[in-house]
């Protein structure tokens, strides 16, 4: 099961919150889950090179919060925050809704996002980088920042060869079947002159052994809250930032243990 089944999916309820937080009726969910899906859709093609890791979608009655999870905050909020104006601008022609807030939250471990070294890897697949390489790259980063394990696959007509096939690269552990082993997988493809090449990353960032908050605006790995946009951002979310680090086992101090158990039995 755990081969076959979305990690984050999985995990939701246990150790992932969801990124999509309201309340709707029968009638109007599915009009909701649409207008979710065309406002991510509509980000993703606009900010296309702002390193955005997730997008996470709040509702209350008359107001729509939107938080970007973002390594280049930058690029997004522009200069003296007109990108940002100019964004929340055409998300309300496309909501239709008066009241549209957007906060930015800055991640500050990039290498340690799965969404982040998807895009990362097919956007040097795409500029012809050999995709070997590429992903030597990334797995080697993510490894220097502190995860337990990586895995890369891709698949494709690799290097443009004439039948498609797939490869996997992988370091360290990913145990998909264990729910408290936090497991962060994204989905990409590159869009290259011989076709689409596929890329899935899974990164594992250690055991979560106690019990987390949910709330999926509460960055782990090291991340924090950044840019208070013109007053509009909500407080709390940098201050509960990094609760799920004193909430994980790192593998190098079980490592280490084991090493000393050894030194000792010898």
């Amino acid at each position: 099961m755990g081969q076959k089944t979305n990690p984050i999916g999985a995990r939701l309820g246990i150790i992932r919150g969801w990124e999509s937080n309201w309340f709707a009726s029968p009638k109007d969910y599915s009009k909701k889950l649409i207008e979710d899906d065309k406002i991510r859709t509509y980000l993703n093609a606009r900010i296309n090179k702002g390193g955005i890791a997730k997008i996470v979608i709040e509702r209350t009655l008359n107001k729509l919060i939107i938080t970007i999870h973002t390594s280049k905050p930058g690029i997004i909020i522009g200069k003296g925050g007109g990108e940002v104006d100019r964004i929340k601008e055409e998300l309300k022609k496309l909501t239709g809704k008066d009241d549209v807030q957007i906060n930015i939250l800055e991640i500050r471990r990039p290498e340690l996002d799965a969404n982040i070294v998807a895009d990362t890897i097919a956007r040097q697949i795409e500029n012809r980088i050999n995709y070997k390489r590429a992903i030597k790259m990334s797995i080697a980063s993510a490894l220097r920042m502190g995860a337990e394990g990586i895995k890369v696959r891709v698949g494709g007509r690799l290097g443009g060869a004439e039948i498609a096939r797939s490869e996997e690269i992988k370091q360290g552990r990913t145990p998909l079947h264990t729910f408290r082993m936090d497991i962060d997988y994204a989905s990409i493809y590159a869009q290259t002159v011989y076709g689409k090449i596929g890329v899935k990353v899974w990164i594992c960032k250690g055991e979560v052994l106690a019990k987390r908050d949910l709330n999926p605006n509460i960055i782990a790995g090291g991340g924090k809250a950044d840019g208070e946009m013109q007053g509009e951002r909500r407080g709390g979310f940098g201050d509960r930032r990094g609760g799920d680090r004193g909430e994980r086992r790192g593998g190098s101090d079980r490592r280490s243990g084991a090493r000393a158990g050894g030194s000792r039995r010898s």
